[in-house]
């Protein structure tokens, strides 16, 4: 442990900086009231290579159909606000014109995320049209000022800490990156909320003295890790500075972390490998290896595996969390394998193996996971493309 600090200690004197690039259900209950998803058809076969995970234009058309369908579906609804009177009894598109679809807050978020992902990586998807014109009116000025307004109030300013906070920043990014006049425009529309969650994270991080480690929507290394991604794209370099010095005060003297507890009932996430993402971002490409030896130290055997998330009912909400940790493990370990191949490419058919058993069930899936888990299977997706 004290070699460990020692030597990271001299890597992060040394090397601050030097990371740069290198770095079965037959029975569906639907609750869809909008286009139905039931031809959704993926096949793994056909996506899962030896390098990397690539989709074709079917498959993003059929990615697509999952958001698109739960965009503007307003019911069922779980609001999770505060009420601070009666005036506050309304409506989800009331409340949240911008975000009001897909369950909750967030989900609305991601999946307008997967949309905008899908549009850039495929510009002649069947529904594009449709897709930009749900977009823009979702993202308008009016319904992003409208949300800011419910952020700012007195008692919603912890409203989906940190969770949706770094949802927000991930679609924010992707817009941010999309060379189009309808991304540009929509970035900047959604500015002013982009701009109050990167505040809310610089206000809320330093008062943060221990950080979350559980498998949902509160753990602190996804945060910051979508945060991270969001401050490095848009060259926020104030922000970056403030992730990576609370991820290090966190997790850097962190030791065999206990994976073999995991998972939980409910986990959609994997408090070891999550923190093993935020690290890999901010460590120096060279005291990585040295902090994950000793972090996780089995991920160095070319034998290593873990057992599949299993979902026993995919109508079960929280259930079919397990089908959304296959993909966040997934990945996080093509991560690694990626910037490391040397040491870690066995992970990658470990990460295949995941994404192999879960990405099938998004074909006709119900509304509990349906509404979320396109965003989930698009990033894994989107992560094991090898860098050149």
């Amino acid at each position: 442990m004290k070699t460990k600090i020692t030597l990271l200690g001299l890597f992060l004197i040394f090397l601050i900086g030097c990371k740069g690039d290198e770095r079965n259900q037959a029975e569906i209950n639907k609750n869809v009231e909008s286009d139905s998803i039931s031809d959704v058809n993926i096949s793994i076969d056909s996506i899962l290579g030896t390098e990397s995970i690539e989709l074709n234009l079917e498959q993003a058309n059929n990615l697509a159909a999952l958001p698109l369908a739960c965009i503007n579906t307003e019911y069922p609804n779980k609001l999770g606000q505060t009420l601070g009177g009666k005036q506050d009894l309304k409506s989800p598109k009331e409340l949240h014109p911008a975000f009001y679809g897909c369950f909750d807050w967030h989900s609305a978020v991601h999946a307008q995320w997967t949309l905008v992902k899908l549009l850039k990586q495929f510009p002649k998807l069947e529904k594009a049209d449709e897709i930009k014109a749900k977009l823009e009116a979702s993202l308008s000025k009016e319904n992003i000022a409208k949300e800011v307004a419910y952020f700012k109030s007195e008692n919603n300013k912890d409203y989906e800490r940190t969770y949706g906070w770094a949802w927000l920043l991930k679609l924010s990014q992707e817009l941010q990156t999309w060379d189009s006049d309808l991304g540009e425009e929509l970035a900047g529309n959604l500015k002013p909320l982009s701009d109050l969650m990167v505040a809310n994270f610089t206000e809320f991080l330093p008062k943060l003295i221990y950080p979350i480690r559980v498998g949902e929507h509160t753990n602190t290394a996804f945060a910051l890790s979508f945060a991270y991604d969001y401050a490095e794209a848009v060259k926020d370099e104030k922000f970056m500075s403030l992730i990576d010095k609370r991820a290090k005060e966190f997790y850097l003297k962190d030791d065999n972390c206990p994976v073999t507890w995991e998972p939980s009932g409910f986990d959609f996430l994997s408090p070891c490998l999550q923190e093993i993402d935020i690290m890999r971002k901010v460590l120096p490409k060279a005291a990585f290896p040295l902090w994950i030896k000793d972090f996780m130290p089995e991920l160095m055997n070319t034998d290593f595996d873990m057992a599949v998330g299993k979902v026993s009912d995919r109508t079960d909400g929280k259930l079919v969390h397990l089908d959304g940790l296959n993909f966040s493990r997934a990945w996080v370990l093509y991560g690694i394998a990626n910037e490391y191949p040397d040491k870690y490419s066995h992970l990658r058919a470990v990460a295949d193996n995941h994404v192999s058993k879960s990405l099938p069930n998004l074909v006709g899936d119900s509304y509990e996971g349906g509404h979320w888990l396109a965003s989930f299977a698009l990033y894994a997706l989107q992560e094991s493309k090898v860098q050149k």
